[in-house]
């Protein structure tokens, strides 16, 4: 498996671009009565980023026969990928099984055709199998949830998709959004004109350590990095070496034990001993924030890193709105502001 440093970056997406829609976890988009809820996300994919977008072959057969066929799913992965017409491939939803498709991926077709790959949650398994692979993927929003959010993309995550994925150019630094949720609204068409009750967001808090630190960014899900162990995906260690961890948890809200125990087993691989800082995302609906804070703190200082900086409530993953994360780009943590940096740009 190649370093973080030797990542290949796939190339910008521009207008007019054909990307694709894939359902590697939850086939729920295929469903009928969410089928509106895709074309709406779709919709937004092609008008407010000027992308022509299509279905892979099994993208919408619906939950059940998505869910009984997980190589099917990783047959359209693979065609997407060595399809020299398609420039991007998007995540419509996570789920909970896409370690599924492993025994059927080739790595090879994603290492010899790197394109852009975005998606979150259940998704970190295929950026897991891009990593293995040697390509830079972007863990960011998904089709279903915030390309189809009801009355439009918050500019925020909006913004951070066209400058990750659009531009070669340093991403730089990365604020905290003024206002965030993680109101449940139904997906239903009832709800298509409710807008989520927004928050306002406190900022960025710094858990513990000083200075300035730079690393190369990998993690994800954490409740779904814990199905990539013992695989074939697990990163080797030298990819966690002088890293920065990104990690968040799912609207399933672990109890912070079980952070706890996930994150024992980092520091007994050595993970938590070699990097160089870690980003945690907002918990979902801010339960167990301080929790989590304590659980996170705690570990840490019982493999001796109470010395690790630990950049806490940041806005990726499973709140809204979130920012686009290049994984094995350089980026950096100042401690003191406290702030975030994405040092290069994600594509080419």
């Amino acid at each position: 498996m190649p370093g973080l440093e030797v990542l290949q970056k796939p190339n910008r997406l521009q207008r007019g671009d054909r990307v694709v829609t894939v359902s590697l976890s939850w086939g729920g988009a295929g469903d009928a009565e969410i089928l509106w809820r895709y074309q709406q996300g779709k919709g937004c994919l092609e008008q407010q980023f000027g992308l022509e977008v299509m279905e892979m072959p099994h993208t919408l057969k619906g939950s059940k026969f998505v869910y009984e066929n997980p190589q099917r799913r990783a047959e359209d992965l693979m065609e997407a990928f060595a399809d020299p017409k398609i420039k991007g491939i998007f995540a419509c939803i996570g789920g909970d099984d896409s370690v599924r498709m492993l025994p059927y991926i080739d790595f090879a077709v994603i290492r010899n055709n790197p394109k852009v790959f975005l998606g979150y949650s259940d998704t970190t398994i295929t950026h897991l199998i891009c990593l293995k692979a040697g390509l830079s993927s972007f863990y960011g929003p998904s089709i279903l949830a915030e390309f189809a959010e009801n009355l439009g993309m918050y500019p925020y995550t909006a913004h951070w998709v066209k400058k990750v994925l659009f531009s070669p150019e340093p991403i730089g630094p990365v604020s905290a959004p003024k206002f965030w949720t993680s109101e449940y609204l139904p997906w239903i068409e009832e709800n298509r004109d409710r807008a989520r009750t927004m928050q306002p967001h406190s900022g960025y808090e710094l858990l513990q350590g000083s200075g300035v630190v730079q690393g190369r960014l990998i993690g994800g899900c954490a409740e779904v990095l814990e199905m990539a162990k013992q695989t074939e995906l697990w990163p080797d260690i030298k990819d966690w070496t002088n890293a920065i961890l990104f990690l968040e948890t799912s609207e399933g809200q672990p109890e912070p034990m079980y952070l706890e125990y996930w994150l024992r087993n980092y520091g007994s691989q050595g993970i938590l001993q070699r990097l160089q800082g870690m980003i945690v995302g907002k918990p979902y609906d801010d339960n167990y924030y301080e929790e989590y804070k304590t659980s996170i703190v705690k570990v840490l200082a019982e493999v001796g890193r109470a010395d690790l900086p630990v950049l806490y409530n940041v806005s990726f993953g499973h709140t809204a709105p979130m920012m686009t994360l290049p994984i094995g780009a350089l980026a950096e943590i100042v401690c003191d502001q406290p702030s975030f940096t994405i040092l290069e740009g994600g594509v080419l």
